[in-house]
């Protein structure tokens, strides 16, 4: 992770003695994008796992409740990705689009320092492909991730009733990569983008730590909010019901996942240090940096011949009614590690964090935690066939 040169540093790399603000906002390190793909064309990726495989000899199911509930909800929500979803729809991504935020529009094109100022109405039509694109691309690689993460959850996890509910989203997860991939590559053109850096490095991170509670925190918490945020939003603006659906059947899912590392994490960080838990705040605030600078689309803005760094300090600069979504995307983690109690632990360090880069003010949303059942839409709509 990035830090200040020869500043005392914790054990996540976040230095005490530098300005985190700064830090948090440095167009320099947000645009360093293709450090982590420098062989973007290598097909195998390979991380050091360092956790220990557990066993328990204690198969009491049901000791955990809530997670016994989860597990129960997983086994009747599981949906096909192959039956349940058709995939005879025609998508032409121009017509299904929604249009370019005439606001954001606007910005780029009335200050003529803008990498698009010149832009004309194709080639901002072409940003909104491309865009689609990118996006879609990068939850497939994060789904991945959540794969191979929550395949360790269940080897590294001491907990039956865990072990027995991350089972059921390990096959989530290989669906999530199944759709995402086949969406591209039957509806798009194709898979056009690796793997972002922020994400590429944080999953790394995550996948490399030996502390099997810090894989939930990173996938569970923080992507999976992440992405959870995501999916909603890009369902209320994407009317092409082919993809619509694919997301509400994968947020259905996703829900369940955020909602086994609220569970979870609960429990374990009431047992934790204050050392420990500061550890574990200063994990969440550089997760959450590095989910939010991959969606500045550094790898789209390059395939348009624009100067990413430029494009990274004039995103960075946008004003506040132009940046709903990147607040948006952390309407699940704030109020997460809220309940958790990572927000206010110690010095209240994460609270004055997520000040920093805006994103407090949905502290007191609904917690992942209460709401899967709500946003079980694989549930809402087979009621509804057997009712029609």
């Amino acid at each position: 992770m990035t830090t200040t040169e020869n500043a005392p540093t914790t054990e996540n790399g976040l230095s005490r003695a530098f300005d985190l603000e700064a830090y948090a906002n440095d167009p320099d390190r947000i645009a360093e994008y293709s450090v982590w793909n420098q062989n973007v064309t290598s097909v195998i990726h390979t991380v050091e796992d360092n956790a220990d495989a557990i066993f328990t000899w204690n198969y009491d199911k049901g000791e955990r409740a809530a997670l016994d509930k989860l597990y129960e909800k997983a086994k009747t929500s599981q949906w096909n990705g192959q039956t349940d979803l058709d995939w005879s729809i025609d998508v032409d991504p121009y017509k299904t689009l929604a249009p370019a935020d005439p606001l954001e529009v606007q910005y780029f094109a009335e200050n003529p320092e803008s990498p698009l100022h010149k832009f004309n109405d194709d080639e901002w039509a072409e940003v909104g492909v491309e865009s689609l694109n990118w996006s879609l691309a990068q939850f497939m690689h994060g789904e991945q991730g959540a794969l191979l993460c929550t395949a360790k959850i269940v080897e590294t996890v001491p907990w039956i009733d865990a072990k027995y509910y991350a089972a059921t989203q390990v096959v989530d997860e290989a669906r999530h990569v199944e759709v995402f991939a086949q969406y591209l590559d039957t509806k798009l053109d194709g898979i056009k983008y690796p793997c972002n850096t922020h994400l590429g490095l944080l999953l790394d991170d995550i996948l490399n730590d030996s502390r099997w509670d810090m894989t939930y925190l990173g996938m569970q918490i923080m992507v999976e909010g992440l992405a959870l945020a995501a999916f909603s939003f890009m369902h209320q603006t994407i009317e092409e019901p082919l993809l619509k659906k694919l997301l509400r059947y994968v947020m259905s899912d996703e829900a369940r996942h955020v909602a086994f590392g609220v569970i979870s994490l609960q429990e374990v960080y009431q047992q934790l240090t204050g050392a420990e838990l500061r550890d574990r705040q200063e994990f969440a605030f550089e997760a959450a940096l590095r989910m939010r600078d991959r969606f500045m689309r550094q790898e789209m803005w390059e395939r348009f011949g624009v100067d990413v760094k430029e494009m990274v300090r004039f995103q960075l600069g946008m004003p506040d009614e132009l940046r709903v979504f990147q607040r948006l995307l952390f309407s699940k983690i704030v109020p997460n590690c809220k309940k958790l109690g990572l927000l206010d632990a110690g010095d209240g360090w994460l609270r004055d964090r997520f000040t920093d880069i805006g994103v407090i003010e949905f502290e007191d949303w609904v917690d992942t935690g209460e709401e899967y059942a709500d946003l079980d839409e694989v549930a809402k709509d087979r009621e509804a066939a057997v009712a029609n």
